[in-house]
């Protein structure tokens, strides 16, 4: 059911948004002359897959996670885009392939091994990533390894229709900060 949920709702996502999508596409060429970004994350199972984001950092920065990135990384245009979190919105590309849901844990880098530890022995690579979810209702990133795992289990555990349209509504009215950064 969650996977029809994410199909129809990231191909209409995708038509409805196309425009801003270009808009911002065109803009993010001016910003960086690269406004895609693309990085391997792992997924389900702990299966590698190429996560696609509106590029909101200069071209030279380390990939690592937000919380480990100083603050003069994010461009003009990347700041914008964090704060409304439309830096997400290529990721329904992820979620229309199955590589990700519209609700679920956000995939982490491959190099965050305490967290990948964490997160594996609670089972959160049991269910694909999302683009929102617990974790980021509660402004909970992944600075904090152990309590995210945590936090993730509880959101797998008690999963229902109603939470994942609730986690849904919650981020588009603003639930969450986004991606911190130093």
């Amino acid at each position: 059911m969650f996977r029809t949920l994410d199909l129809l709702a990231s191909t209409l996502g995708l038509l409805l948004l196309s425009p801003l999508l270009l808009i911002i596409l065109i803009a993010g060429f001016f910003d960086t002359g690269s406004p895609i970004f693309i990085q391997v994350r792992v997924g389900k199972n702990k299966e590698p897959f190429k996560l696609v984001k509106f590029r909101t950092m200069k071209l030279e920065t380390k990939s690592v996670a937000s919380h480990l990135t100083d603050s003069t990384s994010i461009t003009k245009l990347g700041t914008i885009l964090r704060k409304t979190k439309i830096d997400e919105l290529p990721q329904l590309i992820n979620v229309a392939k199955g590589e990700m849901s519209l609700v679920g844990p956000r995939p982490n880098l491959f190099n965050q091994e305490t967290l990948i530890k964490a997160r594996d022995s609670l089972g959160v690579y049991d269910v694909l990533p999302g683009i929102t979810g617990l974790a980021q209702i509660k402004n909970i990133d992944m600075s904090t390894p152990d309590l995210l795992a945590k936090t993730d289990q509880e959101m797998i555990q008690h999963f229902t229709l109603k939470m994942y349209f609730k986690y849904i509504v919650m981020t588009i009215a603003g639930g969450g900060s986004g991606d911190a950064v130093k």
